[in-house]
């Protein structure tokens, strides 16, 4: 008669062949972070005054773990921060903050082509020129001299294509495209 440890090992064995469990080397073999190829990704949410646009997530986001396969074509969001002030109209919150600044938006790229956070920024630079970088989930400010960072969506001067999702990253999660 087996050892009940004997057993759980044998079945443990057999999960691991038909895949249906990592080993755990297997797992320590496996990247941890957007192992699932998706990467979150922004959409302009409204257009405001004085030409600005609101830009954020929205229902199809997903911030934690990536909503739209890296192998997807898209539009990478940028943003140049040059302190403007937000117009009449804008009341920065946390969850619609103020960019201080401008956004744009490229010509699709593959989102594995964004392998890190500097080539992701490159791609905006030789887009618009220096000052340029790829826009991330926390760029919206709020509060007394708008000091605090929200999240979520965020104004700012520009214009971006109605009805298109954006590669945008984010600081805290690993939910861009080359986490």
């Amino acid at each position: 008669m087996r050892s009940v440890k004997t057993a759980l090992a044998l079945g443990v064995a057999a999960l691991a062949v038909t895949g249906s469990i990592m080993t755990p080397a297997a797992a320590a073999a496996t990247p941890s972070e957007n192992a699932n190829g998706k990467a979150m990704t922004w959409t302009l949410l409204a257009d405001g005054p004085s030409g600005t646009v609101q830009v954020g997530g929205g229902p199809l986001s997903n911030p934690y773990q990536g909503d739209t396969a890296t192998t997807t074509a898209l539009p990478v969001l940028c943003l140049r921060i040059d302190g403007r002030p937000a117009p009449a109209g804008i009341t920065p919150g946390f969850y619609a903050g103020w960019a201080r600044g401008e956004v744009a938006a490229t010509g699709p790229i593959r989102g594995t082509r964004l392998t890190s956070r500097a080539v992701a920024d490159g791609v905006c630079a030789n887009n618009f020129g220096p000052g340029w970088r790829m826009a991330e989930f926390h760029d919206g400010r709020y509060g007394p001299g708008l000091e605090n960072s929200g999240g979520w969506s965020y104004w700012a001067y520009g214009d971006v294509p109605a009805g298109t999702r954006f590669w945008t990253a984010i600081n805290d999660q690993p939910a861009n495209p080359w986490s």
